[in-house]
């Protein structure tokens, strides 16, 4: 068995927006396996300032892995406790190499072609008028979810498009979710979710900034509106530990993107704790390439959770890699007549 990795840059269309700043391109690395004349390919999909494995060492510990990868996915996973994205990528190139073919790792009626999953439509920050028109845009393709990043740009402004959105369509009609990405102070975020509440929102995303347990739970406490936790999962690595926050923290829902959390055993983790608690859930991507896209939402299809699910970013780069991944009506297919395109 052997192994190697490469480092791949992927360029955005066009810079996008969070509270964090502005994204023009996004680093990721990809892992490969080779035995028997078969190969097997993983993504290890990093966000820099974001990933808990954003750290020295990170290029060194894929070679430690390449040299070791006779270990096998089990004790490398475990090796890798304090890497999540290498996790990751390790779980998808192991599957891809077992598959018949690399690219179906959860053979289903998704693969097929047959099924879809319905996800939201990512609405960036930006200009006010740049927001509006990717609203517009999201509404006209069919999308019956929408997410909105908010707390880069002026509040009352994004109130404004939230107010936009609402004069046309009902919370029947369309969902709303917003992400803070840690925006709001503590001092200010119960006014503002109260403000946001009047918009009949789905969720709102991480309002302030993760490791403020206290004001968390408070707010999780008091809202009027669902609180999903994203950030917070970031770092959370033992399961005591996972089972411990959710009990302090009590959200209404988690969100998992698996290059964050420790790949699928990682996630599925957070998922049986989060069931035992009657907290909800959902899968979102973390920026990957298609490759790593694939690999999640082949995954998610498998958990049958019926919520929009956060898979629509494999449209966002000049230079992704085709694929059979299909945005259509507000939901993710694969259409298997499609070849891959992986150098």
């Amino acid at each position: 068995m052997e192994a190697s990795y490469e480092r791949y840059i992927l360029d955005f269309k066009r810079p996008s927006g969070t509270s964090r700043g502005i994204l023009t391109q996004k680093e990721t690395w990809l892992l490969r396996i080779k035995e028997n004349n078969k190969i097997g390919i993983g993504e290890c999909g990093i966000l820099r300032s974001l990933s808990f494995d954003d750290r020295l060492g990170y290029e060194e510990k894929l070679q430690w892995v390449v040299e070791n990868i006779a270990l096998g996915k089990e004790v490398l996973w475990e090796q890798l406790r304090e890497w999540p994205s290498i996790q990751f990528g390790v779980e998808q190139a192991f599957l891809s190499l077992e598959a018949s073919d690399p690219f179906i790792l959860f053979p289903s009626a998704f693969t097929e072609g047959r099924k879809a999953i319905d996800i939201n439509g990512l609405i960036w920050m930006g200009e006010h008028e740049y927001m509006k028109e990717q609203i517009d845009e999201k509404l006209n393709a069919g999308f019956k979810c929408v997410k909105l990043k908010i707390g880069a740009i002026d509040f009352e402004k994004e109130v404004d498009l939230l107010r936009y959105i609402r004069s046309h369509f009902s919370e029947k009609e369309i969902e709303l979710r917003v992400d803070a990405n840690g925006g709001f102070t503590p001092l200010e975020a119960l006014e503002k979710l109260e403000v946001l509440s009047e918009f009949k929102l789905h969720s709102i995303e991480q309002p302030i900034k993760q490791r403020q347990y206290e004001q968390m739970a408070e707010l999780c406490k008091k809202t009027p509106l669902p609180i999903a936790l994203d950030e917070e999962l970031i770092g959370v690595i033992n399961i005591e530990d996972k089972a411990r926050l959710l009990d302090e923290l009590k959200p209404q829902y988690i969100i998992l993107k698996p290059s964050l959390v420790g790949g699928y055993r990682g996630s599925e983790e957070w998922i049986a704790l989060a069931q035992e608690r009657n907290i909800g859930w959902w899968i979102t991507s973390a920026l990957e390439s298609n490759i790593g896209l694939n690999a999640i939402a082949q995954w998610t299809f498998t958990l049958k959770n019926s919520l929009p699910q956060g898979l629509g970013t494999g449209a966002l780069y000049t230079n992704n890699f085709d694929s059979p991944l299909e945005v259509n009506q507000g939901a993710l297919w694969y259409n298997p007549t499609v070849q891959w395109n992986v150098p």
